[in-house]
């Protein structure tokens, strides 16, 4: 995934209520139990053969190299207790919305006379609802990197640049170059 999709990963995090397995097996058999019992599927994910996924799951193998430890890693964190996620993404979608902390390229098209040089900025914004909405919409529905860049370019673009609706009403913003980018709902 791209820095949004990364940045929407860590936020998730902070909202869960317990703690993922601990030991290669746990993770392992917890993927396995998701998957529906099918280690075949669980070695597709990780890019592992079969036998090596029935190894970790009996306990045979418990150092796996730091690649797919890495990869069970991201697994546990994309499957790990979604019901929790999905509660506090509707909340974020409905009520709160989302606060991000970005250091990015931000250019401009406005008026005559004005600079639209991008230039980098820090920028630390709390996005309405309906921005958040669109986010987690299009990510569960598998948009890309550069699909995640144009809601949140439009919702600091709404919210930062043009003080919701207060100043610069032909302003448009170019959201690119993102260094880093945090979320938290």
């Amino acid at each position: 995934m791209g820095k949004i999709g990364d940045g929407l990963d860590a936020a998730a995090q902070h909202v869960l209520t317990r703690k993922p397995p601990r030991s290669t097996q746990a993770r392992v058999r917890f993927l396995v139990g998701r998957a529906g019992g099918r280690t075949r599927t669980v070695a597709e994910w990780l890019g592992v053969s079969q036998r090596s996924v029935e190894r970790y799951l009996k306990g045979d193998r418990k150092h796996p190299p730091p690649a797919i430890a890495a990869r069970i890693e991201a697994e546990i964190r994309r499957l790990w207790q979604p019901k929790v996620r999905r509660r506090a993404e509707q909340r974020a979608a409905s009520v709160g919305g989302v606060t991000i902390e970005a250091r990015a390229r931000f250019g401009f098209s406005s008026a005559a006379g004005s600079t639209d040089d991008p230039r980098m900025r820090r920028i630390t914004q709390h996005l309405a609802p309906v921005y958040a909405q669109r986010l987690f919409d299009a990510r569960h529905t598998g948009a890309g990197e550069r699909d995640l860049e144009r809601i949140v370019a439009a919702g600091l673009q709404e919210a930062y640049f043009k003080d919701n609706g207060h100043r610069a009403e032909d302003l448009v913003v170019e959201f690119t170059g993102i260094d880093y980018v945090e979320f938290d709902y």
